[in-house]
């Protein structure tokens, strides 16, 4: 299981919302191809197909739990991770 499975089946167990480093769901989000921009504290990312877009914020080293959430309902809703991107 390679580092992205693992991120993507510890968000989806939702057992550690509060626990997700900041750095490992920005690097999961440009893995999957989303397109970031920062504007103050905020990151905002957007990817075509995808109507939401993911407003994240740092709460010290880690996403604050609700922003987690935000983006397990949005992997389970694309079924993103679901193919092998290599």
């Amino acid at each position: 299981m390679g580092k992205y499975d693992k991120l993507i089946f510890q968000i989806l167990q939702g057992k550690s919302d509060a626990n997700i480093a900041f750095s490992d769901l920005n690097s999961l989000l440009k893995h999957f191809g989303f397109e970031e921009r920062i504007k103050g504290s905020h990151r905002i990312y957007r990817i075509d197909g995808i109507e939401e877009k993911i407003n994240l914020q740092k709460d010290g080293s880690t996403a604050k739990p609700y922003q987690v959430k935000q983006v397990r309902n949005i992997i389970l809703k694309y079924k993103l991770g679901e193919e092998s991107d290599g």
